[in-house]
């Protein structure tokens, strides 16, 4: 995972980006349907739209930060 500003280009700032690859992206699922009471036991496959998941991006607006390892990552690219 990568924690990073982000390539926005508006008045108000970069934003952050966050990178995901395809495993964290799928356990980032795994995990939600846990927090859900859904536990699975035993192999299984996360496709995300019908297709395995290379890779996965969260972008954080400008106006909403980021708390990374108790790092504060300010949208507005203030830190």
């Amino acid at each position: 995972m990568k924690v990073e500003y982000g390539n926005g280009t508006t008045k108000y700032g970069p934003g952050v980006e966050i990178k995901l690859s395809g495993a964290e992206v799928a356990t980032a699922i795994n995990a939600y349907l846990a927090a859900r009471n859904i536990h699975i036991s035993g192999p299984r496959t996360i496709t995300v739209n019908g297709l395995m998941c290379a890779f996965g991006r969260v972008y954080v607006d400008p106006s909403g930060f980021v708390i990374c390892d108790g790092e504060k990552i300010d949208g507005r690219g203030n830190l």
